[in-house]
């Protein structure tokens, strides 16, 4: 490990200490609160489509094939419950209705992009540690 990266390995586990300090209940936790939101798969993979631009529910539906139609109807009312995005209804017959990242939104696609990102790098590592424990004769 280079001096570089310990320096900053050791700022982020003393951030990390600072938070955990604080040790606040799930409701008043603001990394509880959005990570609850945030840490499914299907909430990353909606943000991750709408960030090419908006799109109608059948375009969502079809850019994450394997989610149902409740979930991503579930999904998009708390991504705007949250603010995440925007619902806008267009006035034709039969209503069309688009969505599209609000502001609040697109500054989320930074560390969306970072996790991504790191999740493609590492995706070989994780798949190789998968495989060494699942063939350890006592795994938990």
């Amino acid at each position: 490990m280079s001096d570089h990266s310990a320096t900053a390995g050791a700022a982020l586990a003393a951030q990390f200490a600072t938070w955990q300090m604080h040790a606040c209940g799930a409701e008043g936790c603001p990394v509880r609160d959005v990570l609850d939101h945030l840490g499914d798969k299907w909430t990353t993979l909606v943000l991750i489509a709408l960030a090419c631009g908006p799109q109608r529910f059948n375009g969502l539906a079809r850019a994450v094939p394997d989610i149902s139609k409740r979930m991503l109807t579930q999904t998009l009312r708390n991504l705007e419950r949250d603010g995440f995005i925007t619902r806008h209804v267009f006035p034709t017959k039969p209503p069309s209705v688009e969505y599209r990242l609000s502001e609040l939104g697109r500054s989320l696609l930074v560390p969306v992009a970072a996790l991504v990102a790191w999740a493609e790098q590492a995706h070989p590592a994780i798949r190789e540690a998968r495989v060494r424990y699942d063939a350890l004769p006592s795994a938990v």
